[in-house]
């Protein structure tokens, strides 16, 4: 399994493809799996990389860690990037991934070439945030009282990406997203969402980069992509599909975002 050593953990990685560089980093409890089909679609044109983020699925959890951030998942794609000499890359990002893009824009210009970013939770900019997460919060603790983190992870999923998607998941990548869990629910889950980079920092994204939401996707993204697309000076990209287009709207997802890629 290829994996490089940044920041001082492993993260696995796969590499598919040639010409210029792709970077697709997963949301919550997804993995470079989640990307297989939209990876290879892309892979006739680009180089495309993917990876585990630390701690999840193939790249192991770090002795210690207990917590992360959105600057420290930033650092990591920062680095594999520069470690693999393929910065700059376009990069997309899916959720928690999309907000790890965003904060590659801000702080680390020098890998993206330009900027993709789907369906961002970023809470903080929501009206009404408490409510729009209510439901997640009632999804996540019924799956814990039925089964922990595990059962958590599939009700969490079949929330966020509907029971089809859930139900014609590579089975690997089932099991590898079951078994991310703790990471999820004990590390991750409420360091993403209250992200919020000022109008200053967003005005200063040198790199294209647009906001893109899922057409099935809850209303709360939809409201998260005005208010990110109108500091970017740019309109909403839109794709069929729900809040993970990569699961089950591979190819239209790869028809919206294949010519920004390579503009």
């Amino acid at each position: 399994m290829p994996s490089a050593a940044v920041n001082g953990t492993d993260i696995y990685y796969e590499l598919r493809g040639t010409g210029p560089s792709v970077l697709l980093i997963a949301g919550a409890g997804g993995d470079a799996g989640s990307f297989d089909r939209v990876a290879g679609l892309l892979a006739d044109e680009f180089t495309v990389l993917t990876y585990d983020r630390r701690g999840n699925s193939r790249s192991p959890r770090p002795a210690g860690w207990q917590t992360t951030s959105v600057a420290e998942q930033a650092d990591d794609a920062a680095a594999l990037l520069t470690a693999l000499g393929l910065a700059p890359a376009a990069v997309y990002g899916n959720s928690y991934g999309a907000v790890i893009a965003l904060d590659l824009l801000v702080r680390h210009p020098a890998v993206v070439r330009c900027g993709v970013l789907n369906d961002p939770p970023l809470m903080s900019v929501v009206k009404n945030a408490s409510e729009a997460e209510a439901p997640v919060r009632a999804v996540v603790e019924a799956g814990m009282a039925a089964g922990g983190p595990e059962a958590a992870v599939e009700h969490f999923m079949r929330f966020a990406s509907g029971d089809v998607s859930w139900e014609q998941l590579d089975p690997g990548l089932r099991r590898r997203m079951l078994g991310n869990g703790e990471t999820l629910f004990g590390v991750e889950m409420g360091k993403f969402e209250p992200y919020r980079p000022d109008d200053a920092a967003l005005s200063g994204i040198t790199a294209p980069a647009r906001a893109l939401v899922g057409q099935d996707s809850p209303d709360v993204f939809h409201e998260v992509a005005t208010w990110l697309a109108a500091r970017l000076g740019t309109e909403v990209l839109r794709t069929p599909g729900t809040h993970t287009p990569q699961l089950d709207h591979p190819e239209e997802l790869v028809r919206t975002i294949r010519p920004f890629l390579a503009a």
